[in-house]
């Protein structure tokens, strides 16, 4: 039996030679510093915030938000992650902020104040201004046709007793809560804050919104706001209001809706879009002091007895009809019918039932908001929060969001728009608001891919990085093609910068732009490099 085991071993046995440091394991890095140089990120960030030190020498924030940024999509979680890829030689080359490490990222984090921060919004602005320029005008129409702002929080749960900034929230979790405003059609952030767990985001959502309105391009025809029920105030419809927003903000089921529902007649309901068991009616019912367009829109689901549970903190249970919640579960499946009820404040002309339709089909795609939390914890590093100190801290989250941000723009410059055979006439005559069709990108979620894919198809691809005639060579192993693809896409984007745009400024240390060759090969041919396989 030894001798038949012996004999089958085939394989030779893997020796470990000396280190190679001309070999990297993220290789995407220069779809981003591509992405970065293009619209001119760093100098932007830099030319809004101003200088955070005495000395003009070194780094500043736009080197430390688009650091902090790029070390997280290629899936570090920590601040020690920027000296792990400091060592790397090869992706340092490849990066568009090289050079970066911990401790100087925390110090530069402490200098930033509340003004540096508005600095960071208005430069997020401009990039994202100069990245509608490189669209196609069709689709910048679209785009500044209607903009959808979302707000919301997340808590994100914290373990340190000494971390400043951080409370305990409701569920008894130690938490630190950015408030976000979010653009919903390109993805990317307009205003963010860092609350603490006990904190309550309502009081701040005005000042918010006017913040996220100041970041919006010019040239937008119309705006509406989204919020949950977490948002249930005066002071936010009013700001909408007087902003001319259109906004919809779910209330909470307190006794006078439950009134103003006893009303509702059964045929006013009518069937909701897309959402099979699901009808809308509207009502005549306006809190005090809220605008006086605002009107009542109501959503029902059919249920089923199994669906409703009997524990208190469910979340189905709440939606009851309080007679209903009442009940045992056994007589709760005797009902004739069973239903849950969301409540929404808004000023949109409902008067149709059309327009009803589509107001609430167009509220519940709030959910955009969530994704993009998802997508800046699990795909980017905002699941914790690395540091004691509340400016480190917002520095990480800055990172996180503008993370969320980079994979928008890319998102939307190298994707392209539907077939004309994919395309509905009858979108064009629907009632506004109403959801845009998704572009053909690089994921499968309506077209846009997660960080998380984006790390797995282009960030963290192995490479290695070859100097040949006073360039840069960047060989790939076979079938990783995507990288070849999204440089392409970039490098034939027109430059962004005209009237009114002024053009980026040289970064302090620019990175080599890396070429991209054919996949090694154990006995590669000679190459010119003046072959245009090896661009």
């Amino acid at each position: 039996m030894g001798r038949l085991r012996a004999g089958n071993l085939s394989r030779p046995r893997v020796r470990i030679g000396a280190p190679d440091p001309s070999l990297t394991g993220v290789s995407g890095r220069a779809a981003v510093a591509e992405l970065v140089e293009a619209l001119g990120v760093v100098a932007l960030l830099d030319a809004m915030v101003g200088p955070i030190k005495s000395r003009d020498r070194g780094m500043g924030a736009g080197d430390l938000l688009v650091g902090v940024a790029v070390a997280q999509l290629s899936g570090q979680d920590h601040l020690v992650g920027l000296d792990r890829y400091r060592a790397d030689v090869a992706g340092q080359a490849l990066s568009p902020v090289p050079g970066l490490c911990s401790t100087t990222a925390a110090g530069l984090a402490r200098r930033m104040d509340a003004g540096a921060w508005a600095g960071v919004e208005r430069g997020v602005a401009g990039a994202t201004q100069r990245m509608l320029a490189l669209l196609p005008p069709e689709r910048v129409a679209i785009l500044l046709g209607a903009v959808t702002i979302d707000l919301d929080t997340t808590d994100v749960e914290v373990y340190g007793r000494k971390k400043r900034g951080v409370a305990y929230n409701y569920q008894g979790q130690r938490c630190g809560r950015p408030h976000v405003a979010t653009w919903a059609e390109t993805g990317v952030t307009l205003a963010a804050d860092l609350l603490s767990g006990d904190q309550d985001p309502r009081p701040e959502a005005a000042g918010l919104l006017r913040r996220a309105l100041a970041s919006l391009p010019g040239g937008v025809a119309r705006v509406a706001l989204r919020a949950d029920a977490g948002y249930f105030a005066v002071n936010l419809a009013l700001a909408a209001h007087r902003e001319g927003v259109r906004f919809a903000i779910g209330a909470q089921r307190i006794a006078p809706l439950w009134r103003t529902l006893a009303g509702i007649a059964e045929s006013d309901w009518i069937e909701a879009t897309e959402m099979p068991g699901a009808q809308v009616a509207i009502a005549e019912y306006r809190p005090a002091w809220w605008p006086t367009s605002t009107r009542l829109l109501i959503r029902r689901v059919r249920l089923d007895a199994s669906q409703v549970s009997t524990d208190p903190r469910a979340r189905r249970r709440p939606t009851l009809h309080p007679d209903q919640r009442a009940l045992p579960l056994e007589e709760l499946a005797c009902a004739d019918a069973v239903y849950g009820y969301s409540f929404i404040l808004t000023n949109h002309d409902v008067s149709p039932p059309a327009r009803a339709a589509a107001v609430d089909h167009w509220y519940r795609h709030r959910t955009e908001i969530e994704n993009i939390f998802r997508d800046a914890k699990h795909g980017a590093a905002l699941r914790h929060l690395p540091s004691g100190y509340l400016e480190v801290n917002t520095a990480w989250m800055g990172g996180a969001l503008l993370a969320t941000s980079i994979a928008g723009w890319l998102h939307h410059l190298t994707a392209t728009s539907p077939t004309p055979d994919d395309h509905d006439p009858e979108d064009n005559a629907a009632p506004y608001p109403s959801t845009p069709e998704p572009l053909a990108g690089l994921g499968v979620r309506d077209g846009k891919a997660m960080i998380a894919t984006l790390r797995h198809r282009l960030l963290c691809i192995p490479g290695r990085l070859i100097h040949h005639a006073g360039g840069l060579i960047l060989r790939l192993p076979p079938g990783h093609d995507l990288l070849t693809v999204v440089l392409t896409h970039l490098r034939a984007l027109p430059h962004p910068c005209g009237p009114g745009h002024p053009a980026p400024t040289t970064h302090r240390n620019p990175p080599p732009e890396a070429t991209l060759g054919p996949p090694a090969h154990p006995q590669p041919k000679k190459q010119s490099p003046k072959d245009p396989q090896n661009w």
